[in-house]
């Protein structure tokens, strides 16, 4: 006889030791129901999930029902929920991008970005500009003609070089400076033109007033060499002088030191040039083979100062200082250059920080005449000397007069020159 209470070992029983005919799950839970008027409860199941209690509100049979009493499973097919993909974690497929507005929004911030840096570069490079030349005080000036004349002048300044690299350039220590090199570069419709003046040429020095007196020096009709205009009187005097003597309006004045020209160099890494003759010279420190090589900033300078080692030294040295900086103008205006700022900015610096322009030079005047240089070395223009005839009574070079007129009026209405030069 068993002590196990009866209905322990057969009939409908649910669990050990219950003797209910239902699983004690399944009992409802009256503390749950809310109001009278909740309806008949569904009958339960032999088997699976007990049935749930129905929350009511006590509105009526049409009440608000949850759900939660249909035993279905959020998300599942029927439940009423979203349909989860495989593996998801209740959330739905997943959109596919928007390509355009992604393309679009890049592009936006690319061009922001360029913008940027392109007017914080500009207004870096203006603010370096030393504008300390007054072309205003250039009296009885010749009418302007036809596209931009820019008078380029290559100065023998020490400004900025320590007494180490004085001896390393080879530029000795005299003070203040004097003009190394000049040449009219004329930027026009139909092609471009670089004149260069020899530094021994036979000039008038004019009526002029002084640059820092203000004084009027009336002309004599003093003959002197060209540069002895600068050194009498700077850049305005050296101006006047040029164009009394030709006829052509400059437009524009920039002049380079030593020690700006010789960082430029060695800030783009270096100037490729083919050079057609050995030469050698003690005094500029020149030692130079034939053939194609790339010459630093020491070397290049050596190289557009040498005069002594040539036999025309005056008018081959302005040949070498034109195929010079022609070259150095093409290898500074590239992709390479341009577009890295590593190479750029150095480079910008160099030669801003030792440029001196006149005070209407803007940098778009700057950059169009270094574009004119490089167009140049491409063929797209013409490099020449002045026309020279002889030499003068006090043993100066004397320019061509019927030549130098013609090449002027062509100038003047930007013609195509045909004049040729020394």
């Amino acid at each position: 006889m068993s002590d196990w209470p009866q209905g322990h070992n057969g009939g409908d029983r649910h669990g050990r030791g219950s003797a209910g005919a239902e699983p004690e799950g399944a009992r409802v839970m009256r503390q749950v129901q809310r109001g009278s008027g909740a309806g008949p409860r569904p009958s339960a199941p032999s088997r699976g999930i007990p049935p749930q209690p129905t929350y009511t509100d006590g509105y009526g049979e049409d009440a608000y029902d949850s759900g939660y009493n249909t035993g279905q499973v959020y998300g599942s097919p029927g439940g009423g929920g979203p349909q989860d993909p495989p593996g998801g974690h209740g959330r739905g497929p997943r959109p596919a991008p928007n390509w355009r507005k992604r393309i679009k929004w890049t592009a936006i911030t690319v061009v922001t970005v360029l913008v940027v840096v392109s007017v914080g570069t500009y207004f870096w490079a203006d603010s370096k500009l030393k504008r300390e030349v007054d072309l205003s005080k250039v009296i009885d000036r010749p009418d302007a003609g036809e596209g931009t004349n820019y008078l380029i002048v290559g100065s023998d300044s020490r400004e900025g070089l320590s007494a180490e690299e004085k001896k390393k350039l080879r530029t000795g220590s005299a003070e203040g400076k004097r003009t190394d090199s000049m040449m009219i570069l004329h930027v026009g419709d139909n092609g471009n033109t670089m004149i260069s003046l020899p530094r021994d040429s036979n000039v008038t020095i004019p009526t002029f007033v002084g640059s820092e007196s203000g004084k009027t020096f009336p002309g004599t009709g003093r003959q002197v060499k060209l540069n002895a205009a600068y050194a009498e009187d700077g850049p305005e005097l050296l101006v006047r002088t040029v164009e009394a003597n030709t006829g052509l309006r400059i437009d524009h004045y920039a002049e380079i030191g030593f020690a700006g020209f010789a960082k430029i160099v060695d800030a783009v890494g270096g100037v490729e040039l083919d050079i057609p003759k050995a030469f050698k010279d003690k005094k500029s420190g020149a030692d130079f083979q034939a053939g194609k090589q790339t010459l630093n900033g020491e070397e290049a300078l050596a190289f557009v100062r040498t005069r002594y080692a040539f036999a025309n030294s005056d008018l081959d040295r302005t040949k070498n200082q034109q195929k010079f900086l022609a070259a150095l103008a093409s290898q500074t205006a590239t992709p390479s250059t341009v577009l890295n700022p590593f190479k750029l900015y150095p480079t910008m610096g160099a030669g801003l920080d030792t440029l001196t322009v006149d005070k209407d030079m803007s940098l778009w005047d700057l950059a169009s005449m270094f574009w004119a240089m490089k167009g140049i070395t491409g063929g797209d223009g013409k490099s020449m000397n002045m026309p020279i005839s002889g030499n003068s009574a006090n043993g100066n070079l004397q320019w061509d007069t019927a030549k130098v007129k013609t090449l002027v009026n062509e100038l003047k209405n930007d013609e195509k020159v045909t004049v040729s030069g020394n």
